[in-house]
């Protein structure tokens, strides 16, 4: 079976972030495959760079991009959400005159039309969070 998943909690105020990655996880290990990740509303505080967590809790954003490289997976940031959250690429941040960028690597930035793809192409789209 084909998934996509949608995440829009953030990982450090909602457990639907940890609970999209078990299910990743979980997928893969069940032999499906995952066709988009994609990260939509405060969700994209998932692809932060900046994140640090404490010692004790999840790296979310360092576990989604181990998991996409280790399974080539397309880890896709709604750009409206994200610009408006202040999560950047260098390209956006060049754009809006911002001094850095933060998109952790392995994410991309991009727009809505790559969600209703992903559910066109996917047996199930599954969403996590609000």
């Amino acid at each position: 079976m084909i998934f996509s998943l949608l995440v829009n909690a953030a990982p450090h105020s909602h457990q639907a972030a940890e609970t999209a990655y078990r299910f990743a996880v979980a997928c893969l290990q069940q032999g499906h495959s995952i066709h988009r990740i994609f990260f939509y509303g405060d969700g994209i505080h998932g692809a932060s760079a900046l994140a640090a967590p404490p010692q004790d809790e999840l790296n979310l954003p360092a576990r989604w991009q181990a998991l996409a490289q280790a399974h080539d997976l397309d880890l896709v940031v709604c750009i409206a959400a994200a610009v408006r959250r202040g999560v950047l690429d260098a390209n956006e941040a060049r754009r809006y005159e911002k001094p850095a960028q933060n998109l952790h690597d392995g994410f991309e930035l991009s727009g809505l039309g790559q969600l209703t793809e992903a559910a066109i192409v996917s047996d199930r789209l599954i969403t996590f969070g609000a």
